[in-house]
């Protein structure tokens, strides 16, 4: 059974040493089943007051500043460090998953002898073990250094993938879900091995059915007249000069291009707004998890400029150092 540590005792040593009265958490949607047991524990063991934020939670890059304003340390769990934040303390969540079964089942699918490692943080700590396993079955690992949004090497994010882009004509994600593995696959147009360590399994990933959906979007959206472009108001997603540049490139062809500021992005949301097609400059994931809900194509921007003829070929939207 998977465990996570929530370095709890960090979490008490540093309410007290600071001798704060109030604390705050925050937890991704996958944690928040845990909130209410840890912020008990920590109520009990500190003596501080706890609030949990209720809002959701989708990385290092969404903050609740309202609640960091509010409490003398708030703990941002699931996530590593990205940007300053004076009162903020990143809490990894690490897992102690036992990742060599799955990086075990990968091993023949691999087709070289130099191949790259790409984690989440949770278990970025886990990719030295992964490394000497594959040594002893004569395989070369390459861990890349990402760009400043990346604290580890070998670290990828939803809108990150700067870490993937190494020597080596084959990448072994180890991690669970699609979306991580596939958007390396089509950042970086390698051949990448997905090893899911919860269920000890390993696939290669294909991204011609992603590619074909997206295509689909972009066809939906030639006619459009109306473009909404969406800018994210949250500090590590806010991308406003971007949305300028999309914004005057869509008048430069005819089209018109409205600017929505938002904090969170959903399908009910968008439903307000009267526009022909969406773009999406916020985080990265909301275009591809939510495509189906949307009432209009939303568009990344790479798949903008295709519609508008400046680009010829889709590439994954990322959030990289100097972006905006």
């Amino acid at each position: 059974m998977e465990q996570f540590d929530f370095d709890l005792e960090r979490i008490f040593r540093i309410i007290k040493d600071r001798n704060c009265k109030k604390a705050g958490l925050q937890f991704p949607e996958g944690l928040k089943r845990q909130a209410v047991a840890i912020a008990r524990e920590i109520e009990e063991k500190t003596g501080a007051n706890v609030i949990i934020s209720g809002n959701p939670c989708f990385g290092a890059c969404d903050i609740d500043t309202m609640l960091a304003g509010r409490v003398d340390v708030l703990f941002h769990f699931g996530h590593a460090r990205m940007g300053e934040h004076e009162n903020v303390v990143f809490i990894e969540v690490r897992s102690n998953v036992d990742i060599i079964p799955a990086v075990r089942a990968a091993l023949p699918l691999a087709e070289t002898g130099k191949i790259g490692l790409i984690t989440t943080v949770q278990h970025v700590h886990k990719l030295e073990e992964a490394c000497q396993f594959l040594r002893q079955y004569g395989k070369e690992c390459i861990i890349g250094k990402g760009d400043s949004r990346v604290v580890y090497p070998g670290q990828v994010l939803g809108c990150n993938f700067t870490a993937a882009r190494i020597e080596s004509e084959e990448i072994l994600y180890i991690g669970s879900g699609v979306f991580h593995p596939l958007g390396i696959a089509i950042a970086t147009k390698k051949r990448v091995i997905a090893a899911d360590p919860y269920l000890n399994r390993a696939f290669e990933v294909d991204p011609e059915k992603f590619l074909r959906k997206r295509g689909g979007y972009i066809a939906k959206a030639m006619d459009a007249r109306v473009f909404g472009i969406i800018v994210s108001t949250k500090s590590g997603q806010n991308r406003t000069e971007l949305a300028k540049k999309l914004k005057n490139l869509a008048e430069n062809h005819g089209k018109a291009g409205l600017i929505i500021l938002m904090d969170l992005v959903t399908p009910e949301q968008l439903l307000a707004f009267k526009a022909d097609a969406f773009v999406n400059t916020a985080c990265p994931r909301i275009t591809i998890d939510d495509a189906e809900r949307f009432h209009a194509p939303v568009l990344t921007p790479q798949e903008f400029e295709m519609v508008l003829g400046e680009r010829d070929a889709l590439e994954m939207d990322e959030i990289v150092e100097d972006s905006d």
